[in-house]
């Protein structure tokens, strides 16, 4: 009905207008109020939920809200609903363009269709083109059986793009529900994994699978949950105990990230005096090299307020990865951590932190490596697991990486793991040490039992003569200049000029340019 003065193209328009508004209204809330409720029922938030609490508020622009699935047979002619199971677009957090998307619970599952696919490869490719950060709220129960091999095509896609941006701009996954089969494989392609307890799984085979095949009784968290892959598969890389902590923390992340491979990180401004003293770490430090510490305690006196975060915290807990800022700048650190199997790199440590360097490489964070560490971890297990490739890779990491590097020796640092933690033979670009520091092929003990074994079970009291064996390969090839003096170390500083001397150093390196051998990719050991 037309008002005062109201035309009949006026009217129509408002009718469209409003039209539009319902549709998209109906859209964003779900045609099944019952649905939404049951997402709620679960602790769970709905796909628009999450994205609002991802992203800067209102910053959020959707793309293909309207899609719908083209498939026919099984009833899916009569169910065609808008958006398809998954919400596509980008926002920004801090202030910065980052692209998402979302699976929707209450549509199919989340399952992966052909039109759910083509979604997520356009946002996926917009990502790339546009240099910016892709973040995907996974929930979703894996490909969309009614549509066939058309769904498995579509996960092909999404792994390929997976594939196709690593190291290119930042990827990260956050399991709020269910991923299983080959959906598992998309999350395990990106740079990082968030999960829920009690809410997050991830398993290639499910518990009923597993039981008709092995005859295995398993639950879901057993299998896939948050925990498991925390500690045990070392596939999460940051687990939280609910929805909002844990999007908090990716946009922390995301602050601390560049855009892209060809963009540093934000410098921030930083109320933490570069040349601020970290003399407390002579008392967090102990001068007997076996006496355990929680280098984390390191690291909140030398980065900026104290303040990091820790990738995989639980997993391969004896060394320590994280990024924090110093001097208002993003720095990747690597760190042994003696309060874990004293600090030994073993087969998972080597594999954690060698990823971790690569991904700080790629993003051009500058690294910097704390080192006390004893060596290798002995034993059949680790040698039949293969720690010697494992170890390679922690190798081959440090020796590939142009960005700035900066090694400081704590303590001690022994044999082959005083070389792969980024010694100045292997390309660090400066190497400082505290004056405590051991720098050797073993500990003097080991050493003094081979080199002098006959002299000493000869004397006539073979615990004096060690004694004092002991003390002659201390003072001879271990005292705390001997590196130094041979110019594989390029300073011994207090331990209270420690900050000072990490960014001044990175101050200095801030224009490093260095060219890598031209060649299709390297093949880093298995």
């Amino acid at each position: 009905m037309l008002t005062q003065g109201q035309t009949e193209d006026d009217l129509a328009r408002d009718v469209r207008l409003n039209e539009l508004r319902a549709l998209k209204e109906t859209v964003r809330e779900g045609a099944d109020p019952e649905a939404t409720r049951r997402q709620h029922g679960k602790g769970k938030l709905t796909a628009h939920e999450r994205i609002a609490m991802l992203l800067d508020e209102g910053s959020f622009t959707e793309i293909e809200g309207l899609r719908r699935h083209r498939a026919t047979g099984f009833g899916m002619e009569r169910r065609r609903p808008h958006s398809d199971g998954v919400i596509t677009g980008w926002g920004t957090v801090f202030g910065r363009t980052v692209f998402v998307y979302a699976h929707d619970f209450r549509i199919f599952g989340g399952a992966l269709g052909e039109a759910h696919a083509e979604k997520i490869h356009k946002v996926m490719d917009m990502a790339l083109a546009a240099g910016a950060p892709l973040v995907s709220l996974n929930d979703g129960a894996g490909a969309r059986i009614q549509e066939g091999v058309t769904a498995l095509a579509g996960y092909g896609g999404i792994f390929t793009r997976n594939v196709h941006a690593s190291g290119v701009i930042p990827q990260i996954s956050v399991m709020l529900g269910p991923c299983a089969g080959g959906a598992a494989y998309s999350p395990a392609l990106t740079d990082f994994v968030f999960m829920v307890r009690g809410v997050s799984r991830m398993f290639l085979t499910g518990p009923d699978v597993v039981q008709s095949v092995t005859g295995e009784e398993v639950s879901q968290e057993t299998l896939g949950g948050a925990d498991m892959h925390a500690t045990t598969s070392g596939l999460c890389h940051f687990v939280h105990d609910d929805e909002e902590s844990c999007l908090t923390d990716v946009r922390y992340l995301i602050s601390l990230l560049p855009s892209n491979n060809r963009e540093i990180a934000p410098v921030r401004v930083t109320h933490d005096p570069a040349d601020r003293r970290t003399d407390a770490l002579e008392r967090l430090v102990p001068a007997e090299p076996n006496r355990s510490y929680d280098v984390r305690d390191v690291l909140e006196e030398i980065l900026d307020l104290g303040e990091y975060i820790e990738v995989q915290t639980h997993w391969a807990a004896n060394v320590v990865c994280a990024l924090g800022l110093l001097d208002g700048r993003t720095v990747g650190i690597v760190a042994n951590q003696p309060a874990v199997l004293a600090g030994v790199l073993d087969l998972d440590a080597s594999q954690k932190a060698a990823r971790f360097v690569r991904f700080c490489d790629a993003f051009n964070i500058p690294l910097v490596t704390l080192v006390d560490v004893p060596g290798f971890l002995p034993g059949v297990d680790q040698e039949h697991g293969g720690v010697i490739r494992h170890g390679a890779k922690l190798l081959y990491a440090y020796c590939e990486a142009t960005v700035p590097r900066v090694q400081v020796i704590l303590r001690k640092a022994y044999g082959g793991a005083y070389i792969v933690m980024d010694s100045r033979s292997v390309g660090t670009d400066l190497s400082l040490a505290w004056p405590g520091n051991e720098i050797a092929v073993m500990g003097a003990e080991g050493a003094a039992n081979v080199i002098f074994r006959r002299e000493i079970a000869a004397a006539p009291d073979p615990e004096e003569a060690r004694k004092q064996k002991i003390k002659e390969y201390r003072d001879e090839l271990m005292h705390p200049y001997y590196a130094a003096e041979r110019g594989l170390v390029d300073d011994i500083i207090e331990p209270g000029e420690t900050r000072a001397a990490l960014c001044g150093a990175f101050k200095m390196l801030s224009a490093k340019h260095a060219v890598p051998p031209t060649r299709k990719h390297g093949i880093p050991p298995q």
